[in-house]
């Protein structure tokens, strides 16, 4: 039976310096080698920071083989960044988790931060969130953590041009597909500029909110459970956990009891699909979830963007949706 693995809030492979081949015993990738040319195009990872990867809009139409969308958990937040500096939307961006990044620049470029409120700043400069910055070559741009939510996109003129697997750059953090896990000292290359900056005076950023409220379609498999159950799912509260990442949220409440015994075969799971263990607990599967598992799923989350800033403690709460 499918389900996030165990591991703390980032994940076994996402402890900080800790790259993904590292955790499975292989080469870092992206790290320049010794006598390799500088070029004005490459960003320099000066801090990774605990969980910072390269994400796009993902890799629809493999889930027939196995392969989740990934991409970034919050699309519009990276479309922006990449409107506000002259990229088409599905350029690659960088998804920053919680405790920011730092980054310097070979050339001068544009960026643009999005999502979370977060200090911004390109050497001593301030910067705001959600404008461009023009960086000078050599700067350092560094995002810090955020005052409040959880992750940031960072977007920079032309794109990260990280190689592409199948149609997509983004990392994904359960199959391993895409590149890893950034870590101090990584290369990443940056494509040639498609546009000018937007033309932006002002900014605003989104309140993060203190209770999540999510729509939620039942089935495919409510029938498996008791009346009890659906009136707790959609009438009491949950508290998201640090047991959580960017494959799944996972909730503590009142569990739901079944009125089915026994276990599914293994099928289909997509996004938001909230699949319900043997201990009761809601979990919701996000963006790097698995293809197929063998816990019924009671219902499905029309849009699971406002998980993308709730931090651990958060208030989660179901409300019947007909879409």
């Amino acid at each position: 039976m499918t389900g996030i693995p165990p591991a703390d809030w980032f994940g076994a492979a996402d402890t900080p310096g800790r790259s993904a081949e590292a955790a499975r015993g292989e080469e870092p990738g992206m790290v320049e080698e010794p006598g390799m040319v500088e070029e004005p195009g490459m960003v320099e990872v000066v801090r990774a920071g605990a969980l910072t990867t390269v994400q796009d809009l993902g890799r629809p139409g493999w889930a027939h083989l196995g392969v989740p969308r990934s991409g970034a958990l919050d699309p519009s937040a990276l479309r922006l960044a990449n409107r506000l500096v002259g990229n088409p939307e599905t350029a690659a961006g960088l998804e920053i988790t919680l405790t920011g990044c730092g980054l310097r620049f070979r050339g001068a470029t544009t960026v643009a931060v999005t999502g979370a409120d977060v200090p911004v700043r390109v050497n001593d400069r301030p910067g705001d969130v959600g404008r461009p910055l023009a960086v000078p070559a050599g700067a350092v741009l560094r995002v810090g953590p955020p005052r409040t939510g959880l992750r940031s996109w960072l977007a920079v003129a032309g794109g990260f041009a990280v190689e592409p697997v199948l149609g997509s750059r983004a990392t994904d953090t359960l199959s391993g597909l895409g590149p890893p896990l950034l870590r101090d000292g990584d290369r990443l290359p940056v494509g040639v500029p498609a546009g000018p900056p937007a033309p932006v005076d002002a900014t605003a950023t989104e309140p993060t909110p203190a209770e999540v409220r999510l729509a939620l379609r039942l089935g495919p498999r409510a029938d498996w459970f008791t009346p009890l159950a659906l009136e707790r799912l959609l009438g009491t509260a949950y508290t998201l956990t640090p047991v959580s990442n960017r494959i799944g949220a996972r909730l503590s409440g009142a569990p739901l009891p079944r009125a089915v015994v026994g276990e599914l075969p293994s099928e289909g799971l997509v996004l938001g699909a909230v699949q319900v263990p043997a201990d009761g607990q809601p979990l919701v599967f996000l963006a790097d979830h698995p293809t197929t598992g063998g816990y019924p799923v009671v219902g499905v989350v029309v849009d699971v963007t406002p998980l993308a800033q709730a931090r651990p403690g958060t208030t989660v709460r179901f409300h019947g949706s007909q879409r």
